[in-house]
C-alpha cells in the first residue's frame, strides 16, 4: 500500500507539475518565441560572424552585418511573395468563375448526404458578416503585434551575436572547475547541430523551390513561383510541412483553374521532389543532424503546434535536437537521449 500511494503520490505531482509547465510556456509566447528564435538564428549566423572577425572586422560590426543580413534576407521574401500573392489576388475574379463550380457541387453533395441545411449556413454566414468590424481590429492588432515581435527578434540577434562570449562564459562559470570542459563541449555541440540541421534545411529549400517552379511551370500551372516558394519553405516542418505544401499547390494550381494538365504536373512535380528530398537531398545536405526518432519529432511538432501554432511547428526540430544533445552528456538525462534517439 505504502509503495501504491507513492507511486499515486509522484504520478500526480508530475502531471500537475507538466500541466503547470506547459501552461507557462503557453503564456510566455510573446517573449520567448522571438527570442528562441533569435538564438536559432544567431547559431545559424555564427561561422560568419566569426569568420568576419577572422578579417578584422569588429565583433559589433560583424553582429551588426549578420543581422541586417537576416534582415534583408526575410524582406526579400516577403517582397517575392507579397508580389506573386498581389498578381494572384489581380486574377482572383477569373479564378473564382473557375472554382465556385466545384464549391457548388460540394454544397450540393453535403447537403445531400448530410444532415446539413442550406438554412444553416446562411444564418452562420449573416453571423460571421456582423463580426467583420471586430475581425478587421483583431487583424490590425495581430499586424501590429507580428511587426514587433518581428523587430524585436532582430534586436535580440545582434545582441546575442555581440556578446556571445559573455554568455558562454557565463555558462560555464555555473558549473564546478571539473566539468567545465564537459560543459564546454556541449555548448559546442548544440551549435553545430543548430548550424548544420538550419543550413541544411536552407539548401533544401532552396532546391525544393527549383524543382518544384520548373515542374509547375512546365506545367502551365498560374502563379507557380509563389506555390513553389511557399511549398518549399513549409519543410521545414519535417512531414506534415510537406503535406501541407501538396495541399496549397492542388489549391492555388488546379483548383482555381480546374486545368487537369496542371493537376498532373503539380502530382508529378510533388512525386519527383518528395523522392529526391528523401534519397538524394535529405541524407547528404541534411543528414543525421539532429539524430531524432520521427515518432517523437512528429510528436513534437504537433505539441508544438498546438502551443504555439505555426513558430512553434518550426522551432519545435531545432530545440529538440539542443535539449537530446545536452541529454547525451547528463547522465540521469541519458535515457531521455535514447528515447528521442533514432539509434538503438
Amino acid at each position: 500500500m505504502a509503495s501504491g500511494k507513492k507511486i499515486l503520490f509522484n504520478g500526480t505531482v508530475a502531471i500537475v507539475g507538466i500541466y503547470f509547465f506547459c501552461l507557462c510556456i503557453i503564456e510566455s509566447k510573446p517573449f520567448l518565441a522571438p527570442f528562441l528564435t533569435a538564438i536559432v538564428l544567431s547559431l545559424l549566423m555564427l561561422p560568419v560572424s566569426n569568420k568576419l572577425e577572422k578579417w578584422g572586422v569588429g565583433r559589433v560590426y560583424a553582429s551588426l552585418i549578420n543581422t541586417i543580413l537576416l534582415f534583408l534576407l526575410s524582406l526579400g521574401f516577403a517582397a517575392l511573395i507579397s508580389l506573386q500573392l498581389t498578381e494572384f489576388i489581380g486574377d482572383w475574379h477569373k479564378a473564382k468563375q473557375q472554382i465556385m463550380p466545384k464549391i457548388e457541387q460540394v454544397e450540393e453533395m453535403l447537403y445531400t448526404t448530410t444532415p446539413i441545411e442550406k438554412e444553416d449556413v446562411k444564418l452562420k454566414d449573416s453571423m460571421s458578416s456582423s463580426k467583420m468590424g471586430q475581425a478587421a481590429l483583431s487583424f490590425v492588432n495581430s499586424f501590429y503585434s507580428f511587426a514587433g515581435d518581428y523587430l524585436l527578434t532582430f534586436i535580440y540577434i545582434f545582441f546575442l551575436l555581440n556578446y556571445r562570449r559573455k554568455f558562454r562564459r557565463f555558462f560555464i562559470k555555473l558549473f564546478p572547475d571539473d566539468s567545465k570542459e564537459e560543459v564546454s563541449k556541449v555548448l559546442s555541440e548544440t551549435a553545430n547541430i543548430t548550424q548544420g540541421y538550419l543550413f541544411g534545411k536552407f539548401l533544401l529549400m532552396l532546391f525544393l523551390a527549383i524543382i518544384y517552379a520548373i515542374g509547375m511551370g512546365v506545367s502551365g500551372v498560374e502563379n507557380f513561383i509563389v506555390i513553389s516558394v511557399i511549398a518549399a519553405l513549409l519543410t521545414i516542418i519535417p512531414y506534415i510541412g510537406n503535406i501541407i505544401g501538396f495541399i496549397i499547390a492542388i489549391g492555388l494550381g488546379y483548383i482555381t483553374t480546374g486545368d487537369t494538365t496542371a493537376l498532373i504536373g503539380i502530382v508529378a512535380t510533388f512525386t519527383v521532389g518528395q523522392f529526391v528530398e528523401s534519397y538524394i537531398l535529405e541524407p547528404y545536405v541534411v543528414g543525421d543532424k539532429v539524430n531524432l526518432d520521427p515518432l517523437i519529432t512528429i510528436l513534437v511538432v504537433v505539441i508544438g503546434s498546438i502551443m504555439w501554432g505555426v513558430m512553434g511547428m518550426i522551432l519545435s526540430v531545432p530545440l529538440l535536437g539542443i535539449a537530446n544533445a545536452i541529454f547525451s552528456h547528463v547522465k540521469p538525462l541519458k535515457p531521455f537521449n535514447y528515447l528521442l534517439s533514432k539509434d538503438e
